[in-house]
């Protein structure tokens, strides 16, 4: 098999779209991926919070804790996914 190659900039288009078109290239949906991954991250220290409250107050502690740990995880997870996503630029 042959490998592609990639084509020369037009001389036509603008040095500054051409840049961003191959960043697009190179990494498909990667503004879309980091909205999902702050929407989580937000949603879950939110959540986060609210828990913690939760059992500061000594409410239902059985339950409160184990979501609580969740909802840590999430912050984890997603923090950890960000920078996974922003260190391939």
């Amino acid at each position: 098999m042959t490998e592609l190659q990639p084509k020369p900039k037009p001389d036509s288009i603008d040095p500054e779209l051409w840049s961003r078109l191959q960043a697009e290239a190179k990494s498909p949906f990667r503004g879309l991926r980091q909205f999902v991954y702050v929407s989580c991250l937000a949603s879950g220290a939110i959540g986060g919070i609210v828990f913690f409250f939760k059992v500061i107050a000594g409410r239902d502690l059985e339950t409160n804790v184990p979501n609580l740990a969740l909802q840590i995880g999430v912050v984890a997870v997603m923090v950890w996914l960000l920078r996974v996503d922003r260190s391939k630029v």
